[in-house]
């Protein structure tokens, strides 16, 4: 009798979606263990994932056949949903979105209500603008209640560049009278090594954000290490195609994950064509604009001052907000 190929699924019987079930990959119908093994090695660990995750991506990662990811790909997002949407029901969740604060009231308002869960945030300056100060001050905020700014989870912090400082979170922990022991161990930390060791970080989060309630990703900073192992114009297309990739993977996140907020930081370079106004702009290009949701670009101020400007921002306008990097941590 020949051999049944792996690429082949059984035609199941479709059956009507239950739409108070939560469903689980275990429900794909017509995917053995074997396929459903691989999946959750490749990352995909939920139906939400699945029903997000690129056709010849899920080849690649999971090592099945097209057939068989086209099949259960398509099962995930009628089950998901995933066709179109009213307009007025986007407006319901986004008017009930619950925002991250920054710890200053000038830069939450410049941003609507503060870091907005389900987005990509992208925090870009020179050195000492304040871009990992904040991101260990979002750290702390994250696991406040709602009514405190907080969205009431953990963080997930990938450092590239090894500046995550315990102290400067117990710092900031103690001038909010919170249990800065219970703060820290809220706080799960990956150390990236090299660019491909962060991609896979990055990957292997949806893993952790299931399981410890993460409602904040970190990323400081997402350049360093591209910008270090892919010198001289040879390299830039096998780099940008590399960077696309793992945005789009923490976009997926997003995606994916109901309140999660994903941060980024990223480095400047100066522009020698540029002979009036501003020649600092960020690194990373096309790839790294597109794949942003709001970006904001960090300066320095007077003395502790700092000012955020919004670059680019689909329903916010470019303003400017000043704030202030005290002992405390971040404030007006």
């Amino acid at each position: 009798m020949a051999k049944k190929k792996e690429s082949e699924v059984q035609e199941p019987e479709s059956k009507p979606i239950d739409t108070e079930k939560e469903y689980t990959l275990d429900d794909l119908p017509g995917v053995g263990e074997a396929t459903l093994k691989k999946l959750k090695e490749a990352g995909v660990i939920s139906m939400r994932t699945l029903a997000v995750y690129p056709l010849t991506k899920l080849i690649d990662d999971a090592g099945i056949g097209e057939k068989t990811a086209l099949k259960i790909i398509k099962a995930a997002q009628d089950i998901e949903k995933m066709g179109f949407k009213s307009a007025d029901l986007i407006w319901e969740k986004r008017r009930n979105l619950n925002h991250l604060t920054t710890s200053s009231q000038n830069f939450d308002d410049l941003l609507a209500g503060g870091i907005e869960p389900g987005s990509v945030t992208e925090l870009f300056g020179e050195y000492r603008t304040g871009k990992t100060q904040l991101a260990h001050q979002l750290c702390v905020n994250v696991q406040q209640p709602y009514d405190k700014g907080g969205l009431e989870g953990n963080a997930l912090y990938i450092d590239t560049e090894g500046t995550f400082r315990p102290e400067r979170i117990i710092q900031m922990a103690t001038a909010l009278e919170l249990d800065y022991n219970q703060v820290l161990k809220n706080i799960t930390i990956g150390r990236a090594y090299n660019s491909d060791h962060q991609v896979l970080l990055a990957r292997e989060a949806a893993r952790i954000i299931k399981e410890k309630n993460i409602k904040l990703v970190i990323v400081d900073s997402i350049i360093g290490h591209f910008r270090s192992e892919f010198v001289g114009r040879g390299t830039l297309a096998n780099r940008q195609q590399l960077l696309n990739s793992h945005i789009h993977d923490l976009l997926r996140l997003t995606e994916t994950f109901d309140e999660l907020a994903v941060v980024i930081t990223n480095q400047v370079s100066s522009r020698p064509d540029v002979f009036y106004g501003n020649p600092i702009t960020h690194t990373g290009g096309h790839v790294l604009a597109h794949g942003a949701t709001v970006r904001i670009y960090l300066r320095k101020g007077k003395g502790e001052q700092r000012v955020a400007k919004i670059v680019d921002a689909p329903h916010l306008p470019e303003e400017d907000a000043v704030f202030t990097i005290t002992e405390d941590g971040i404030r007006d």
